[in-house]
Order: C-alpha cells, then structure tokens, then sequence
C-alpha cells in the first residue's frame, strides 16, 4: 500500500513535473536528483495512484483499443475482425532493476510457440508491461549504457522492435519515464541526461515545520495506512479528476507568439543546443495551463516549464557546476533587462564554463585569500586516442574498453559457442542450440548441440590525476594544466561508469585529495582551491598510486588504470633514502599491476637539468610530453 500523493509534504516542482508527464507522456519523463532518503521513490510510486484506469485490450502488450497506430499486429488483427475485447486497468509502476539484461528488457522470441505451433510469437519483456504505464528507473546513472541507449530508443520512437534469428517483431512502447539518481554516485552522460524531458533537483527541506510535518504524517501512516489513505481520498480524486480533463483539453491549450519568442531568445542567451528544449517547454507550458483547467499559456506557466525543461540542458558537461536557476523571465518590451540578469546569474554559478568567464571571475575576486587557476587548454587528442591495436590501428577513447566474456549474463550478444567447461552453462543461446540439433539431424538436442552466448561487456575505468603541487617551479602553471587535462580527460569519459581521481603531492607526502568518483565536477572543485608549496615528494605520490589502482580492481575486476603525471620531475623527498631506487622500484610495480602512465613536464623550454621523470619515463617505457 502506498502513501498518497496529495499527502506528500513540500516538493512541488517535483510533483507538478510528475503531473505533466501524466497529462502528456510526450513530454519525455522526469529525472529527479537529489540526496537518498528523500522521498523519491515515495512519490513516483505514488503517482500511480492519483493517475485514471486506462482502457486496454485483452493481450501482455497493454495495446489501446482506440487507436490502430497504438495496437501490436494480432490486436490489429483482431479489430479487423471485429473481435477486440476491451478491459479497464489502473496504471501501476514497472520496475527497471539495474541488473536486467537486455533479453528481459525487450523481450525475446518464443521459442516453444516457434517450434510445436510454427507461428512468430514473442516472450514479452519489462517494456511490454510498461506500455501505457509507468517505468521507474532508481539510481539510473547507474544503469549499464547499452541499457540505457535501447530504453531511449524505444521511448522515443514509442515502438519496441526485437530482430532474432531473421525474425522480427515490434509491439507499442509509450510510458511515462521516471528516472532517479543520487549524483554523489555519477553523473549520467549528457546524450541520456538531454533525452529526458524534465529535471528536478530534490534536496530535503531546510523547514523546520516541514520537517515534523513529514514524520507525522509517515508515522500516521504506519501506525493505520487504512485510515491515513481513506483520510486523503478526497483529494485524491480530486486531483485524479484535473489530470482527466488535463488530458482532453491539453491538445487545444494555445501558446501566443510573443511566449514563444521569449523562450527561443531564453535557450539562444544561455546557449542550450538542442532543438529538444523548445519542444518539451511548450508540452510542458501546456500540460501546466491544462491543470489548472486553462486553454492557453501565460508567462507564469512558460516560466514555471522553463525551469523544469532547461536548467540540465544549460550544462550538458559531466565536469560543470549545476546549472545556474532559470533568470527572471521578462515580458517583450523588457529584452535588455532580461539578458543582463541572465549574464550575472550565469557570471556567479558557471566560473569554469570557459576561459573568459574564468578570468573575469579573477578580477572580481582580487582582494580574495583563495588563488584562482585558470584553465589551460592541453591538447590530448594525440595521447587519449594514441593506444593502438596489433595492426597499429588507433584505438577509441573510454568507450571502447570492452572484453568479451561467455557464461556471464550482461553485456550484449556477438555470437555463440560451445561451451568448453560446465561453468559456462548459464547462457544457453537457445535458437543456435535448436539449429545445431536440426542441422545434425536429430530430433532431440544433446550436450553437443549446445551453444552458449558470448557477449561484449564494457571494462571499468579509472583515470587517475598525479599532481604535483609544491612549491619547486610554477605551481600556477602546474595546476592549469592540470585543470587542462582533467577536462579532457571528463570530456572523452561520457560513460558514467569510468572513474576519476585525484592525488596532489607536496612537502613531505601525497594525499588523495578526491577518490575514484563518477562525480566529476567534485575533481574541479578541489583543482580550483588546490594548495601548493613545499617539497616534491614523489616516491609518496607513486605509492599512492598504486594503493589506489589495487583498492579500486578489488573491487571492480578486470578494470583498466590509467595515471597523467603532471611534474618538473624535480623529487627531493624521498620515502626513506634514495629517491632513485625508490622511484626504480616503484616503476617496476606499476608496470606489473599494467597501470598505463602517461607524464606531462611542466618545465618551460629546454632544461638540462636531471629530471626524475625522465628515468620514470625510460622505465615505464612511456613518452614524456612537453605541456
């Protein structure tokens, strides 16, 4: 039994934006982020509560009976003929688990119907009981990204298409998507990120008679669920009832040409790419006058859409702050104003949105204690795509870390095999098994029949910032780079599964000053405020190293590390008395744990003097290259 949705305490952008996804499921879905123990979860399945009975036909795929472009082939079919059954539902929420392969999610081909009745039938998936219903997705940026990309697709399109063995089926996919994230835990790729329609950030109340308002009513609620639900049933259905006639009149809310106008001037001014942006503000603008049992669009509606459906298109970077609020939305005659409040919010939030923005911050901030570093540009398009393969090939970035696996049920299917030992029998490739049988011409499958699926599966990534922040040389120069390189680094590391960390190295030791963390903009943040001075003491930073590349394979096997040293190589610090065999030592551990290494000098022009680095190169056999 589920608490109410009209008896959740505060939350509203959240729950409106849950509201006009239930009025118009084109808008895209609803991504909520925010802190765990929130009430997330609470209110997605909620929602399904206040949401009408849908009217459906007779068969797993949720088909409408009203609308042809809506029905799977054999409920077409059955129209045709006059046989369509039609029976009401209520709308319940599908769960997404994050460990669904990619069989449950589509479906497959059944095959029992495909052998004894001769007839193309599918074995439905999680998107067959989504049609026409919620799909909750929690802790989505965590969702394996083949995953991910199928669920959009389909969402998209509205049509969920499976291709086995020269077969091919489809069935309509229309839901309302809910998605939730905790982004201490990952940033979600901006290609996902921008596919759902609207955001909202969810943090817990900062109110006091808010907070015990909360534990009231959920201690109500526990103590008789009963009574707190038949207490709040009033309004309920009232609400129920708005998102009925929200529903027929959405399709007839008109939007005024000067609206429109202002939103295109909105997304232009604070440079938001994508056409989707406009698209999803005008549903929603609609969906919100719809709810209030309006026909056409005002500002405070356009205002109230614009700031669900553009604050995480205005930075789709894993590695930028948050996106800035949504500025004061001025009427027609007013653009000047509009713009300035535009420019000073974006000033305030977005210090490292480019380099200009970063120096002017500089100027501002003269008379501050903190150092500010800017941001240098560092070409590594040559080191990031410089791996090749045997043929001497360049390899891809991140996204290409991949190994191929048997017996394991993520990944995607390549092909099959036989299996070679009895721990691999846990992936029957079924058609190719039943194919074997027919073309050694038995009428029962035996063990030799047997073929097992082998699939791609991504690797898991750690990249690693080893920087050196003493006092010896620039440290300014140091840490813009630096800050150069982990951009870089972040920009071709869209897969929310790789990871970034960041060790600085000055006086008598190194610190791991950010953990692996899929949070990037944390790495950014502590870049920015970074301290320097002191020794260089680099044997410290290399066993740290690799303290943090075996930690992080123990608990992600088989996983890829890969170190960006940024230092003059200038080490006087040793861990307890030679510098050089420690550093001799140290390099042939990394070298065995196969950490790739890749060292930045920061001298500037041509210095003769001995470098540590250039002995760490020879024994890493890895290039040094001149920042």
């Amino acid at each position: 039994m589920y608490f109410p949705f009209t008896a959740m305490v505060g939350q509203e952008n959240a729950k409106l934006a849950l509201l006009c996804n239930a009025v118009n499921p084109a808008i895209g879905g609803v991504l909520l982020s925010g802190d765990k123990g929130t009430g997330k979860s609470t209110m997605v399945r909620a929602l399904a509560d206040v949401l009408p009975d849908i009217e459906t036909t007779n068969c797993p795929f949720n088909c409408n009976p009203y609308r042809e472009v809506e029905m799977c082939e054999e409920c077409l079919e059955r129209k045709n003929n006059g046989e369509i059954e039609v029976i009401t539902r209520k709308m319940r929420v599908v769960d997404l688990p994050l460990s669904v392969t990619v069989d449950r999610l589509v479906g497959t081909i059944d095959i029992q119907k495909a052998l004894k009745e001769g007839i193309r039938a599918l074995q439905p998936g999680i998107l067959a009981e989504a049609n026409r219903n919620i799909l909750y997705i929690d802790e989505v940026n965590l969702l394996d990204d083949y995953i991910a990309d199928i669920l959009l697709d389909s969402a998209a399109m509205g049509w969920n298409i499976i291709e086995r063995e020269s077969v091919s089926l489809k069935h309509p996919s229309r839901f309302i998507l809910i998605g939730s994230m905790n982004p201490e835990e990952g940033e979600l790729r901006p290609q996902i990120l921008d596919r759902f329609g609207l955001f909202v950030k969810i943090e817990a109340s900062r109110n006091v008679e808010e907070r015990i308002e909360i534990v009231r009513r959920v201690e109500e609620f526990q103590a008789n669920p009963f009574a707190f639900r038949e207490k709040y049933e009033r309004e309920q259905e009232k609400l129920r009832d708005s998102v009925v006639k929200a529903r027929e009149i959405v399709n007839e809310v008109e939007v005024d040409e000067e609206l429109l106008e202002l939103l295109a001037r909105t997304i232009i001014e604070n440079e938001i790419k994508t056409h989707r942006a406009e698209i999803v503000t005008v549903k929603t603008a609609k969906a919100i006058a719809a709810l209030n049992g309006r026909n056409k669009v005002n500002l405070e509606d356009l205002k109230k859409a614009m700031e669900l459906a553009l604050q995480h298109r205005i930075n789709l970077k894993p590695f930028e702050p948050p996106a800035p609020k949504m500025p004061e939305s001025k009427p027609k005659d007013k653009p000047e104003e509009h713009s300035h409040d535009h420019d000073k919010r974006s000033h305030e939030h977005n210090h490292d949105h480019s380099q200009m923005q970063a120096q002017t911050q500089e100027k501002s901030q003269a008379g501050s204690s903190e150092q500010q570093f800017e941001t240098s540009e560092v070409d590594l398009n040559f080191n990031l795509s410089r791996e090749r393969n045997e043929g001497g090939r360049a390899l891809r970035g991140s996204r290409d870390e991949k190994a191929t696996v048997i017996g394991h049920p993520d990944g995607y299917q390549v092909s099959n095999t036989i299996p070679s030992k009895v721990e691999q029998l846990h992936d029957i490739d079924l058609p190719a098994t039943i194919r074997a049988s027919a073309a050694n011409l038995r009428n029962e499958v035996t063990d030799n029949d047997i073929r097992v699926r082998v699939r791609k599966i991504r690797i898991p990534r750690l990249s690693v910032l080893l920087l050196d922040s003493s006092g010896s040389m620039a440290a300014m120069r140091r840490i813009s780079i630096a800050k150069g390189v982990a951009r870089k680094i972040i920009e071709n590391s869209y897969v929310k599964r790789d990871s970034l960390a960041l060790i600085a190295f000055k006086g008598y030791k190194a610190d791991v000053l950010v953990p692996p963390t899929r949070r990037y903009v944390s790495v950014m943040d502590v870049l920015q405020n970074v301290k320097t001075g002191g020794r260089t003491p680099l044997s410290s930073a290399l066993q740290n190293l690799l303290i943090l590349a075996r930690s992080f394979r123990m608990k992600n096997k088989d996983s890829v590390v890969k170190c960006f040293l940024i230092s003059d190589g200038k080490a006087n610090t040793p861990l307890g008395k030679s510098i050089k065999e420690e550093i001799q030592t140290l390099a042939l551990a990394i070298k065995k744990n196969k950490i790739k290494f890749e060292i930045y000098d920061t001298r500037k022009g041509i210095d003769p003097s001995p470098s540590y680095i250039e002995m760490l190169s020879e024994l890493l056999d890895t290039q040094i290259y001149r920042a």
